[in-house]
């Protein structure tokens, strides 16, 4: 098979790249799963927060906002998107942390309110005292994953992209008009690579002899569990300044939680850690009064970082037709839409598309760790 792109995952990076395209070029979807979006896609805890990432990613998450709001047409006919508001927290001994917080971000946009303790308490019953030191994000929503990554997907094969399901990349080889790529099971010629592979991502540009960038696979642990009273299903996500821990409610008041875990691992099928659950629980209760009654559900994914933490788009300096598009984190869900018009204007040589025109892509070049 020939084509002018092959996209190496298709996660929602590499989903949302390919729909991004439009058509344009001939595209090919390589995944080495059985199904797409089966490791931090099919994992992610589901928000859309303007400050979650940093103010370097704040950006892509606002140009997002509206776009998964009200998505083209050619993306189905629903938003992906549920108000939720956030509580970011501190405890009286960290209002450093709230401090920093409000500093970084003073001259971002977001909205931001103060409420005082009985306004805290208000919106989430329980919360202790010492924990109503907060910022309230209004403008944080849940994002339905799973429907924007298959509305992704469906929208690239509308367009003509291929998806070839388990195909592990094991060897690239750079060609006069393009790259060579090899699966166990088959052959493939590109004229240009993207590498969208998420926790493998420094693996495949070692195949390719790109720049040997760390992108570093990190475990993040979720866990649901069930209250002796069930969490109001309006209660806002809660986020802890310092980065301990995050907890939301669920469907009939169940809660998700996680204890921000960030433990390096190799690329691969992540389990939790019963540790992880375990500090997890400890730190909610001593954030609320809440009864935890038992652990449901517990799983894990990995979250990959650049070492600067900010996620890498464009054209790598030392392997002609090599574009990354890796490094998204945690955040690669809720600034997919301004990513993927980023990197399709950059691929394609075209300005990118309005709602991402005015974001400067210089912070996220490869070139930056030459």
């Amino acid at each position: 098979m020939k084509v002018e792109l092959a996209i190496i995952g298709a996660g929602m990076a590499g989903a949302s790249l390919a729909a991004a395209l439009d058509g344009k070029l001939s595209v090919l979807l390589l995944e080495q799963e059985d199904f797409a979006g089966y490791h931090a896609t099919g994992r992610s805890a589901a928000f859309w927060n303007e400050s979650y990432g940093g103010p370097i990613v704040q950006p892509l998450t606002t140009a997002s906002g509206p776009w998964l709001h009200q998505p083209p047409i050619s993306y189905g006919d629903r938003t992906f998107l549920r108000p939720r508001r956030a509580l970011h927290v501190a405890h009286t001994t960290a209002l450093a942390d709230r401090d920093r917080f409000i500093h970084a971000f003073a001259a971002s946009g977001i909205h931001f309110d103060y409420p005082d303790a009985s306004a805290c308490r208000a919106l989430v019953p329980g919360i202790r005292d010492e924990w109503t030191n907060a910022i309230f994000e209004p403008s944080c929503c849940d994002i339905d994953v799973a429907a924007l990554h298959q509305a992704c997907l469906a929208k690239a094969k509308h367009d003509g992209t291929t998806l070839q399901l388990r195909q592990r990349v094991t060897a690239l080889r750079r060609l006069a008009d393009g790259w060579e790529i090899t699966t166990p099971s088959h052959s493939f010629h590109a004229a240009r690579i993207v590498n969208a592979a998420g926790a493998w991502a420094s693996n495949i540009a070692a195949l390719a002899g790109a720049l040997p960038i760390n992108i570093s696979p990190k475990r993040r642990t979720m866990i649901q569990l069930e209250l002796a009273a069930p969490a109001p299903e309006d209660m806002p996500i809660v986020i802890d300044l310092a980065g301990r821990f995050y907890f939301k409610p669920e469907a009939n008041g169940r809660l998700w939680l996680s204890p921000h875990d960030e433990t390096a691992m190799a690329p691969g099928d992540v389990a939790p850690d019963e540790l992880d659950v375990a500090i997890a629980i400890d730190r909610l209760q001593h954030v609320t009064d809440w009864q935890v009654q038992r652990v449901e559900r517990r799983w894990a994914g990995l979250r990959s970082f650049a070492p600067d933490r900010v996620p890498i788009y464009g054209c790598d300096p030392l392997a002609p037709g090599f574009f990354w598009f890796a490094g998204q984190g945690g955040f690669g869900i809720q600034t997919a839409p301004a990513a993927a018009a980023l990197g399709a204007a950059m691929l394609l040589g075209e300005a990118p598309a309005a709602f991402a025109s005015a974001i400067d892509v210089t912070p996220y070049r490869p070139d930056r760790f030459v």
